[in-house]
């Protein structure tokens, strides 16, 4: 989301990656362009009742298509993922190829606008064997939201979401909402700053869970095209995992 900020001030060609962070920005790919957007490396732990879970993604990637000036195509790929359990002196292991995702982005306000908005549906191909996926196709629709504050270098999104997920039981599928609220700070020329909270609710049939973190990530601006990034989200309840730490790089072509 973060460097959304030097995107919309620059009004040129800069790369403006939906990462770091879990507010998606509102800004599209230059039409006729590509953008690469690379996770080198993403680990997770969550710990309780004596157990301990950890997730790795390596490489995981999104390649996205300038449609328009407005609008915008992304294939979302994890080519290696490793899921980790272990309980008392048992465990597992798996390791595999994760699941697709195809997401369309519409900005729905002028470039110049003071509150930006978006509309981002997406759709869950179920690629991943268990247990790295769940073998059912899911799907939902974000709607990015951004306000620069004026005279400042400040920035708040907010980025709702409504996902159709499937049952814990594979028999159907019911609502999951989540929501990010995040600021952003443009710290320097090249660097940004953001601090976010997120929520979700999942309205499973078999009991709600609701999970709740803090994050923090930046970006820097290599060049015009190139963003590096890093970031951690830290749980705040027994539901949420205990941290998960990123770093990537966003290129754009």
């Amino acid at each position: 989301m973060i460097a959304a900020l030097l995107a919309m001030a620059a009004q040129s060609l800069t790369v403006c990656a939906d990462r770091p962070g879990k507010a998606s920005p509102t800004c599209t790919v230059p039409t006729g362009h590509v953008q690469v957007e690379v996770g080198l490396a993403d680990w997770s732990v969550a710990k309780g009742a004596g157990e301990r879970d950890t997730t790795l993604a390596l490489s995981q990637f999104s390649v996205k298509y300038g449609l328009t000036d407005q609008s915008q195509i992304a294939l979302e790929v994890t080519p290696w993922e490793r899921v980790t359990n272990r309980s008392g002196g048992t465990g597992y292991s798996s390791t595999g190829f994760g699941d697709f995702v195809v997401d369309y982005r519409q900005r729905l306000t002028p470039a110049g606008a003071p509150v930006q908005i978006a509309a981002s549906p997406f759709v869950k191909v179920p690629t991943a064997k268990r247990p790295l996926g769940n073998r059912q196709w899911e799907g939902g629709l974000a709607v990015p939201t951004q306000y620069s504050i004026p005279k400042s270098t400040l920035a708040i999104a907010v980025t709702p979401e409504l996902d159709w997920a499937a049952d814990a039981d594979e028999h159907g599928h019911h609502a999951l909402a989540s929501s990010v609220v995040s600021l952003g700070w443009q710290a320097t020329p090249k660097l940004n700053l953001c601090a976010e909270l997120s929520g979700q609710w999942d309205w499973d049939p078999a009991g709600t869970a609701r999970q709740v973190s803090a994050d923090a990530a930046a970006a820097y601006l290599a060049s015009q095209r190139v963003q590096l990034d890093l970031g951690a989200n830290f749980g705040l309840n027994r539901a949420t995992p205990d941290a998960d730490l990123y770093l990537g790089v966003s290129v754009l072509f």
